[in-house]
């Protein structure tokens, strides 16, 4: 397990704080939500990332290509 050493303001560490008593977080409650956070922040810049490359096409030019990758991984599979 990896240790990080954060700074952050004294009003977003008093935020926080607050915040994880009034949901009664117990120890490790603090690490707890920054990794839910991180995770939640790189799935989202990673699905606008995708959703920005793919602009371009539309919803049934996608689901033409899923479409056709799954019937050629089935395929693939009964051989």
């Amino acid at each position: 397990m990896a240790r990080w050493s954060l700074v952050v303001s004294d009003d977003t560490d008093r935020t926080v704080r607050g915040y994880l008593g009034a949901i009664g977080a117990k120890k490790g409650g603090l690490s707890n939500l920054v990794e839910e956070a991180v995770k939640r922040y790189i799935f989202e810049e990673t699905v606008n990332t995708v959703q920005e490359r793919n602009s371009e096409y539309s919803q049934d030019e996608i689901m033409n290509v899923i479409d056709e990758g799954i019937r050629e991984t089935r395929a693939s599979n009964r051989s």
